[in-house]
């Protein structure tokens, strides 16, 4: 059962700016940052709250490290903006295969790791009405660490 909005994932031409206008227009801050290289993207998590499942929902910056990156291509195509919303579930697998079976193409035959030490999978946008959608299983709150000082 999905939750909650675990992020919405913005990509971004450059990272430490685009960090730089949430900061300054809203007083979002930084929580983690890392390089997934599988995904080729560069990104930012700023928290915006805690929900009533012990998670939390963030704004996701996501910069391509390199072009062929599906970020990266999108980017291209696209120009900045909203790239995905993710919803937080508490067994993506299980959310996955249901809504496989609902026939909504899963894009992951099985979750890869995302964020935080998270799990994820992505549903195609052609099956829902045009938004890249993904779905999140958070890692245990030890695991994700303390919110950077920036």
């Amino acid at each position: 059962m999905l939750t909650r909005i675990d992020h919405i994932g913005i990509a971004c031409t450059d990272l430490d700016a685009t960090v730089e206008f949430y900061r300054a227009a809203y007083g979002f801050e930084v929580f983690h940052t890392e390089i997934n290289e599988e995904q080729g993207v560069r990104e930012a998590m700023l928290r915006i709250n805690g929900t009533d499942d012990g998670g939390s929902s963030y704004l996701q910056l996501i910069e391509p490290t390199r072009e062929d990156s599906a970020v990266g291509k999108w980017l291209k195509k696209n120009g900045e903006g909203v790239h995905h919303i993710a919803f937080g579930t508490a067994d993506v697998d299980a959310d996955s295969e249901a809504i496989r079976g609902k026939g909504i193409r899963v894009l992951y035959d099985e979750p890869r790791r995302g964020s935080m030490d998270s799990r994820i999978t992505f549903l195609h946008p052609k099956d829902c009405h045009g938004v890249l959608t993904e779905l999140v299983t958070s890692a245990a709150p030890h695991a994700q660490g303390e919110p950077e000082g920036h």
